[in-house]
């Protein structure tokens, strides 16, 4: 890989690191070793070509371009932090990976009143990453912060959402999340 190619993969890496909250890499591996997939397993429940995967888990491509994409990456995370605490069995997630794989996207915020689970933890995390999701589905990181730094002066409070939930990591979001709910 010639340095061009590695400056436009680094690059690709940072922008998924502020879109995603990690490079999709590492993202896509975990939920590989959490959930038993393997990388073609894991393309055909989200929706994705195996190369299409492979560029974004390589950096080649930056963005998922499909927001329904993105759901059933959320969807999977939950799913396996439900499988790593005991809440949902092997078996239970292949029926649920299943059901992800079906799922056209639909509406973001309607999901989640339908979406029961077993602790309020992961509830407000799955909140948190559809608003998150919502906001990254309309515009990339770095136009969310500039639409942040415009609203600051007159609006900081609008600002600071938008900064966090569009630009920031999840448990920032989170803690941001738990800390307006009173």
């Amino acid at each position: 890989m010639d340095s061009a190619q590695q400056e436009a993969t680094a690059r690709a890496r940072e922008l998924q690191r502020s879109w995603y909250g990690e490079p999709l890499g590492a993202l896509f591996r975990r939920l590989i070793d959490d959930l038993g997939l393997n990388q073609a397993r894991l393309a055909g429940v989200l929706g994705l070509s195996a190369p299409m995967l492979s560029q974004l888990m390589s950096g080649q491509r930056a963005k998922i371009g499909n927001p329904a994409v993105v759901q059933r990456v959320q969807a999977l995370q939950d799913l396996a932090g439900q499988v790593a605490d005991g809440s949902v069995s092997a078996a239970e997630a292949t029926d649920r990976m299943e059901e992800i794989k079906k799922t056209a996207g639909g509406s973001v915020l309607n999901n989640t009143a339908q979406q029961t689970s077993s602790t309020g933890a992961t509830t407000v995390r799955r909140v948190v990453r559809e608003i998150q999701s919502l906001l990254r589905s309309v515009a990339d990181a770095g136009d969310i912060i500039d639409a942040a730094n415009t609203l600051a002066p007159a609006h900081p409070e609008l600002a600071e959402f938008l900064r966090v939930y569009g630009a920031g990591r999840t448990a920032d979001a989170v803690a941001h999340y738990e800390a307006h709910q009173s």
